[in-house]
């Protein structure tokens, strides 16, 4: 059964993240990553217990969320987990009818849906439990005009500007070894995602380690969420690293999609933006690989730009180092001329690279 028969979605929301110092984190966000401040929550607004900032950039919206007081649910998940991805939100025309479609087919609903208004109307949403302490939450947006939800008021800050992130492509989760056909079957069962793609530890291995990877899709292909698990390697992989320092699984990256790649990667390397390095031998022969596609194949390689071609088409593709100190949430940054895949073809690479800076910490 698709999406499309029983829970249709309208695409992402936004995704908040749990963070140890909000104001802190909406600066980075906004000076090193671009993202406008448009709303915030917090003592100012009326509300006691968190800060909360909401940042824009395309069709990206994120909000960075701290705790004010040091016992509260978020600060025990900071404590836990470093920054990180709490809820991914996904919009629907009906949170009552999404909450009870999911519901049915064995979803744990954490919070039911809610009613909140203010002068702009009114916004409702419904949360349902994912892996690990992760969550997802359900926005029916018809009935609301305001910047982004009640409890909030707009920024008048204007933000450094934008680098053309302009929309999230796909969202990754790391599981547990044999955890993974769980939640592939949950997304399934619970949500109506089918399997777009699907990876095995033959397609995405080193000398060293390797992963395991499932793409989920739903109907209308607008929202993607692969999962990966770890798979039995002579050393400890990406995956293992992650779940060993997030104390679980969890959201690894958002990949967000971009028109230019090229001039993105600029301006984020201008802004001091790390990214992973493949080693300097895989555009030797890339040309030979991929054939003819619109980029200058120097100017990728000046950049560290990866490419990989699918019978759809190709991609472009680059991946930040860590954004925090404990090697977990990072992002990606992508350019689909056609393809539907997630660049299998550059996995060795970027896996050479990963248990290099593994090797770095410690951790490999």
């Amino acid at each position: 059964m698709s999406a499309a028969d029983f829970l249709p979605l309208r695409g992402y929301d936004h995704v908040e993240f749990y963070v140890g110092n909000a104001k802190q984190a909406a600066h980075f966000y906004d000076k090193a990553l671009g993202f406008k401040p448009v709303a915030k929550m917090g003592l100012e607004t009326g509300c006691r217990d968190r800060a909360s900032y909401v940042m824009q950039q395309g069709n990206v919206r994120f909000v960075l969320t701290s705790a004010l007081t040091p016992d509260h649910e978020i600060a025990r998940h900071c404590a836990l987990h470093g920054d990180g991805v709490k809820v991914i939100a996904l919009e629907v025309a009906d949170v009552e009818a999404a909450l009870r479609e999911v519901k049915a087919r064995g979803a744990t609903v954490v919070q039911p849906t809610q009613a909140w208004e203010d002068q702009h109307g009114v916004l409702k949403t419904g949360v349902i439990r994912y892996a690990g302490d992760t969550v997802f939450k359900f926005v029916e947006r018809r009935g609301y005009r305001g910047v982004f939800a009640p409890g909030y008021q707009p920024l008048a800050a204007q933000g450094r500007g934008g680098v053309g992130l302009a929309a999230i492509d796909h969202i990754v989760t790391n599981v547990h070894l044999g955890e993974m056909n769980y939640w592939s079957h949950w997304y399934e069962q619970v949500l109506g995602f089918s399997q777009l793609k699907h990876f095995t530890d033959a397609d995405i291995s080193t000398e060293y380690s390797a992963l395991m990877s499932k793409v989920m899709e739903n109907g209308s292909g607008k929202c993607k969420f692969p999962i990966n698990e770890p798979a039995e390697g002579r050393k400890k992989s990406q995956i293992d690293e992650y779940l060993e320092w997030y104390q679980g699984p969890g959201v690894q990256h958002v990949a967000l999609a971009v028109k230019d790649i090229c001039a993105t990667v600029r301006a984020l390397r201008e802004r001091e933006i790390d990214f992973l390095r493949v080693p300097a031998t895989y555009y030797e022969d890339l040309r030979d690989r991929i054939g003819r596609i619109d980029e200058d194949f120097d100017e990728l390689r000046e950049l560290g730009i990866l490419v990989d071609r699918d019978e759809d088409g190709y991609l472009l593709q680059i991946f930040t180092q860590p954004v925090q100190d404990r090697p977990t949430l990072f992002f990606e940054v992508i350019e689909r001329h056609g393809s539907r895949g997630f660049g299998v073809g550059n996995f060795k690479a970027l896996f050479v690279s990963l248990e290099r800076e593994q090797a770095r910490r410690g951790n490999l």
